[in-house]
């Protein structure tokens, strides 16, 4: 009896090293699809920043400095529309930006140069490490899921870019005219290292980018069941709240009309979403309704 026992419990053993040893497998297999899937998106990060190197004097000139010349674009249209309408004010027609970039560090210029190349091979290969990550993603969904997730590689890129070009041509050089001009004491000369000049461009067009990435955060969120359109309605407010906040710190003067050329994108944004969760909803009550009428 005792050998019986003995035997069956050594038989449960090993069978259930099998299914451990199989399980473990089966995880280290999907970590190695992982691998060469981010792999993949390296080498294309590494090609863009190659890219980026290349056309570094211009990428820095006009395009990282571009926010503080007074001719930039976004600067330029600002006066024409003061032009058109008088009423806005000359405050907000930009002609001077104040302050001064300066490098403290022996290593700052060549530092500042790969950290730009880098950020723009980034950004240049966001879409392909959204279709390498939904490649990885895909086979473990189920076919109506594959279709109705079928545009997230082309929408989460479209949002991304849109927010970047934003965040860029907007809120950057709205930004950078306020605080460089900012000061509260006549005694305070503002002086700003290429670090703390990087960091602001970066943060304000990135965080842009990824804030215009809403709808899509919204979109899985509602297919996770952890967001519904009558939560986010009756936020609301709270939202508008700090949507106009945030357009107030980063407008150069107090006037109403350039805080709503900030605030617009984002309350439509929020109103995106809202619509997003709404359709997934729906479509989550009509396949239940299907289900069970079957």
């Amino acid at each position: 009896m005792s050998d019986t026992k003995e035997k069956t419990s050594l038989t449960k053993s090993i069978a259930n090293k099998g299914t451990t040893l199989e399980a473990e497998m089966s995880f280290f297999d999907h970590l190695d699809v992982l691998r060469k899937h981010l792999i993949r998106a390296v080498i294309a990060v590494t090609v863009f920043t190659g890219i980026a190197f290349y056309f570094n004097e211009e990428l820095l000139d006009k395009v990282i400095f571009g926010p503080k010349k007074p001719d930039f674009w976004t600067y330029r249209m600002m006066c024409k529309l003061v032009e058109l309408f008088p009423r806005l004010g000359q405050d907000m027609c930009i002609k001077k930006i104040n302050g001064e970039i300066i490098n403290t560090e022996m290593a700052g210029q060549f530092n500042l140069q790969l950290n730009v190349c880098v950020m723009a091979g980034i950004v240049a290969g966001f879409p392909y490490l959204l279709w390498e990550i939904w490649r990885f993603i895909k086979p473990a969904l189920h076919e109506n899921e594959r279709k109705s997730a079928s545009g997230f590689v082309f929408f989460a890129s479209v949002l991304f870019m849109i927010g970047i070009l934003f965040g860029y041509f907007v809120v950057c050089p709205l930004s950078v005219n306020f605080l460089t001009g900012y000061t509260v004491s006549t005694e305070i000369k503002n002086t700003f290292t290429v670090d703390s000049y990087l960091s602001s461009v970066a943060t304000l067009t990135l965080g842009t980018g990824i804030i215009f990435e809403l709808p899509v955060i919204i979109f899985i969120l509602s297919k996770l069941g952890l967001m519904t359109p009558k939560l986010m309605r009756s936020s609301r407010r709270y939202a508008a709240v700090i949507i106009l906040i945030i357009s107030a710190i980063v407008t150069p003067t107090p006037d109403i009309m350039t805080m709503l050329i900030v605030a617009t994108p984002l309350f439509l944004l929020y109103e995106l979403s809202i619509f997003v969760s709404a359709f997934i909803e729906r479509k989550k009550k009509k396949d239940e309704a299907a289900f069970y009428a079957n």
